[in-house]
């Protein structure tokens, strides 16, 4: 990568750090302006896979940190509280998609194994809440609502995990060694939720004694924490576990013990993941978008749509049949479903376990995952504010608990406005 290329990253970064808050009241989210930014920089300065070679690596540790902060700031009531809606929305709409989509790809796409239709279905399944960060930080937006989508985006990367790598086992090997890398499969999301679980519960209590005994610098236990995150994810993959689900499990293990300062040190993981999200954006729009030439047809944007659509939409609707979820509320949860960093994580790891073999999957892959992009980064903003204060869950008004705060202003601007500090913090995601 040459000294201009990287001038223009910098750039990019400072302009957007900037005039984050006055691009995003436009309804411009940053990973649109990234991968714009991206396709621009590879058409000026030829960026492609050589000049990106450490884009795999910067992506997965960016995942990690996501799903650490993610689950840090989900307490075990609130999962106990929806335990019934998660049970829906990732025991049976995840499966439904991830099925629905499969056999829409062997069925439109042709592609050469059922293995590959799989690995298509199962990569784009999960969802990214940070590409609609509007959504899940708007005021107006029932705190439930909310609440519900974080958590089912922050689950549904690591259950899919090892469906995904089932399925690059099939497409690489015979099939009669299936059934013995599903039983692999799933002991690595065990062992992954393990060995995050234990780092989390060790790293928050040990930063909550240190702390009160004033034995931590300020100025360093927001890195501790980074650290920790990083430390969750290798440790896991050093014990062929999971390295996503352990993040998202060490993340909820930490919040759960690091105490008082813990959302303060989780804030600086947030912000360095936004800053790494940034890059990562851009490094899509340079090395993944310009693989798309020449390849788009009409199969393969009917397939993305759908993908975006009813592929999602359906089993989350099927899903929540007789939850006491209103018809805005389920058409609402299910459309921001965005396919974010989890899907071009999952397409990198085909491109390295297939090769050339795996072009078809990442083209759609690549493909579904800018409309996600901008379709849902343009509608966040709009549809969060037309969802409103007047929604619940049930379909009703608001209930006291879910309502903005006495005094929050009523109209979208100043709603949007009053939320700034929480959508800078993953304003890089959003």
């Amino acid at each position: 990568m040459t000294s201009s290329a990287l001038a223009l990253i910098a750039a990019a970064v400072f302009a957007w750090g900037a005039f984050s808050a006055r691009l995003e009241r436009a309804d411009l989210t940053a990973p649109i302006a990234f991968v714009g930014v991206g396709v621009l920089l590879a058409a000026v300065s030829g960026v492609g896979v050589d000049g990106a070679a450490g884009v795999a690596v910067l992506t997965e540790v960016t995942l990690a940190w996501v799903l650490f902060s993610d689950a840090a700031r989900v307490g075990v009531r609130e999962l106990r509280a929806d335990s019934g809606v998660y049970a829906r929305l990732l025991g049976v709409a995840l499966p439904l998609t991830v099925s629905a989509g499969a056999l829409a790809a062997w069925g439109l796409l042709g592609v050469e194994t059922p293995w590959l239709a799989l690995l298509i279905g199962a990569a784009l399944a999960p969802t990214d809440a940070a590409l609609g960060a509007v959504v899940i930080t708007h005021p107006a937006v029932p705190v439930r609502i909310r609440r519900i989508m974080n958590v089912e985006s922050g689950l549904n990367d690591g259950i899919v995990t090892p469906i995904v790598m089932v399925a690059l086992a099939g497409a690489a090997s015979a099939p009669e060694h299936a059934g013995g890398n599903a039983l692999a499969a799933v002991l690595q999301l065990a062992g992954g939720a393990l060995i995050g679980a234990v780092v989390g519960v060790a790293g928050g209590s040990l930063l909550r004694v240190a702390g009160r005994r004033g034995w931590t610098a300020d100025g360093f236990a927001g890195p501790a924490v980074l650290a920790l995150a990083l430390v969750a994810y290798t440790a896991a993959l050093a014990g062929h576990g999971n390295g996503f689900v352990a993040a998202f499990a060490g993340g909820i293990a930490f919040g759960r013990v690091a105490g008082s300062g813990g959302p303060r040190e989780v804030s600086y993981v947030e912000q360095t993941a936004g800053l790494a999200s940034l890059v990562v954006w851009l490094l899509f729009g340079a090395v993944a978008v310009p693989l798309l030439y020449g390849r788009i047809d009409g199969t393969l944007i009917l397939y993305a749509v759908l993908s975006l659509t009813a592929v999602r939409m359906v089993p989350v609707a099927l899903s929540l049949v007789g939850a006491r979820f209103g018809a805005r509320a389920v058409l609402f949860v299910g459309w921001f479903g965005p396919r974010g960093l989890a899907s071009v994580v999952f397409a990198l790891l085909a491109v390295e376990h297939l090769g050339e073999r795996a072009d078809p999957a990442v083209a759609i892959i690549v493909l579904t995952v800018l409309l996600s992009v901008v379709a849902h980064g343009l509608t966040a903003g709009p549809c969060a504010t037309r969802f409103g204060a007047r929604v619940t869950p049930s379909g009703g008004r608001v209930s006291p608990s879910d309502e903005p705060a006495a005094g929050e202003p009523a109209a979208a601007e100043r709603l949007r406005s009053s939320s700034k500090d929480a959508i800078r913090r993953r304003g890089a995601r959003s």
